[in-house]
């Protein structure tokens, strides 16, 4: 996170999934106007058309995504993470005892931050997803 700027891998994988713009977003009560509202939209189970990236420069809080049983992963993201969470994915957002974290945020193009509070499964984005990852079950069982 500290030198994220000359990073070769990060540099990598930006150019491999065409990330164009990027921006940072510091999540905390002295820095997020409407605060607590916004807390709530991120923890309200959605999804997104594009996948989400984040790269946590400072702080510390969960991603939660769901399984193929529909069942809660927490995944938790400290500083120095990488986390890509696919298009057409549930998932949710909250922070740790600690309420704050930096990220740095990439899009492919000019980001388009809407989210799809479920249900949204006859969006197209979450039918790829759900095709995506019956197919790679399969292909594991083999």
């Amino acid at each position: 996170a500290d030198n994220f700027r000359n990073d070769a891998l990060l540099k990598q994988i930006r150019e491999d999934r065409n990330y164009t713009y990027e921006d940072e977003v510091t999540i905390a009560k002295d820095t997020l106007p409407d605060f607590e509202a916004k807390l709530k939209t991120f923890y309200t189970e959605h999804l997104h058309t594009d996948e989400e990236i984040r790269l946590v420069l400072d702080g510390s809080g969960y991603f939660d995504v769901r399984d193929e049983a529909d069942k809660w992963i927490r995944i938790e993201v400290d500083k120095n993470d990488l986390i890509i969470i696919p298009a057409g994915i549930y998932h949710r957002f909250t922070l740790d005892m600690k309420n704050y974290i930096k990220a740095k945020r990439y899009f492919v193009g000019e980001p388009i931050w809407l989210p799809y509070n479920r249900p949204a499964d006859d969006m197209e984005c979450r039918k790829k997803y759900l095709h995506d990852q019956s197919r790679l079950i399969s292909e594991c069982a083999q």
